[in-house]
């Protein structure tokens, strides 16, 4: 079969890399793709927005199906615009794609079915959203409705912050649309956990779970990034409160998508925080996370395609996913100054030195040649070990043989399952 990926960060390497396995992928395209997903897929220079070229190029390749990696397409309604000239394509439609795109959405669904998550007000005005946040405890969460390339969420340890923070989204406007409108909503304290799922419509079958590290510095210490690393599986969770977010919060959130009329088809991506009073949702993503894919697909044993197939052709229930019992640890490399400003175009050394590890690309492009930095994230060096402790360490190690200008990762990934 002929596979077409759309993206070219972590996600869509890790993507790539295991549809690359799979002995019916015959060619494996990647729009636009990056240095690192040129080794396993052939890219091609369409950008992920550019509805038109990127059906073109399906139809004149003959290709079997499209995999949607990043979030804005599919909200903007790629999937729609594929579908509607008969290419098939594995992601939500753009009406279900909402779960994702508008925060106001998602947290009146959750509150309409009963699915736990954090108490909230949503607002469309500066003055009335001020004037309630002053009402309330700190710390506080300030989210921007929209797409905000994860940067749109606030968690805010004093007034003087949650303010700022709403003055930004609103009247400064940083993430444009993204804020016109805010939702407001308590803090919540606990573990934080990922679950993605493989879903269609009614059926829903889960991966396996993993925690990412949002904060930029150790110890959950400073800005909010797309993700400094994660790992899987979650040993110091018990089965029972994974299984208990499965039931109460995944399985009835899809269910309320096929009942308001937008059965959701894709990756079902749901962020949770283990409270006291057991899971709630933080939030959902329509599509494979960003750097959870990078370890949930390595201990994916099933073939990929099989289950991509299944979902787009209906038969997803009649599939047994099997997952290894290898535990994976991803340390994300970021450039210096991330998740602000920072440089691009650096040179990235002993690629060819790791030893043990899958290194994802996240942010680089080739350039004479040469691997340089091009994102703020730019690598992902994933290790596989019989328990978390050997991953990490084979992580770390190879970790430290990427050199590149002003690099830096945080050292306290996956400490949490080793307590």
């Amino acid at each position: 079969m002929r596979i077409l990926v759309v993206g070219g960060g972590g996600r869509e390497h890790a993507i790539c890399w295991a549809l690359k396995k799979s002995p019916k992928v015959q060619q494996l395209y990647c729009a636009p793709g990056n240095g690192g997903i040129a080794e396993v897929a052939e890219c091609v220079p369409i950008q992920v927005n550019q509805f038109a070229e990127i059906a073109e190029f399906a139809l004149d390749n003959a290709i079997d199906l499209v995999v949607i990696g990043p979030d804005d397409p599919l909200s903007e309604g790629i999937v729609d615009h594929l579908e509607a000239k008969q290419i098939p394509v594995f992601g939500p439609r753009q009406n279900a794609a909402i779960l994702e795109s508008s925060k106001v959405f998602s947290k009146d669904l959750f509150k309409k079915y009963h699915i736990p998550t954090a108490a909230y007000e949503s607002f469309d005005n500066y003055e009335a959203a001020l004037t309630y946040l002053r009402s309330q405890q700190i710390p506080i969460v300030i989210k921007a409705d929209g797409l905000a390339a994860g940067k749109g969420v606030v968690v805010a340890q004093s007034m003087e912050e949650a303010e700022k923070a709403l003055h930004d989204i609103m009247v400064s406007r940083i993430f444009g649309d993204s804020g016109n409108q805010v939702v407001i909503e308590e803090f919540l304290s606990g573990q934080e956990m990922s679950i993605l799922s493989f879903v269609d419509g009614h059926v829903v079958k889960p991966m396996v779970p993993a925690q990412d590290h949002k904060a930029v510095f150790d110890n959950d210490k400073g800005p909010n990034t797309g993700g400094m690393g994660t790992y899987t599986p979650l040993p110091h969770i018990p089965q029972s409160v994974i299984d208990e977010a499965i039931e109460t919060i995944i399985k009835p959130t899809a269910a309320a998508m096929v009942s308001e009329g937008r059965p959701f088809r894709g990756v079902l991506f749901a962020g949770l925080m283990i409270t006291p009073q057991g899971p709630k949702t933080i939030e959902f993503n329509a599509r494979f996370g960003d750097p959870e894919t990078q370890v949930v697909l390595p201990r994916l044993k099933t073939d990929l395609l099989d289950i991509f197939l299944a979902a787009v052709n209906g038969h997803l229930e009649q599939m047994d996913i099997q997952w290894s019992d290898e535990a994976a640890v991803c340390v994300i490399l970021a450039s210096e100054g991330y998740p602000g400003s920072y440089p691009k175009g650096l040179p990235i050394e002993g690629l060819n030195e790791v030893q043990s590890s899958i290194v994802f690309h996240a942010g680089t492009a080739l350039k004479d040649g040469q691997v340089v930095t091009n994102g703020g994230r730019v690598l992902g060096v994933t290790a596989l070990g019989k328990d978390i402790a050997e991953a990490r360490e084979k992580a770390y190690a190879d970790a430290d043989r990427i050199r590149f200008q002003g690099k830096h990762y945080r050292t306290d990934i996956a400490k949490k399952a080793l307590v």
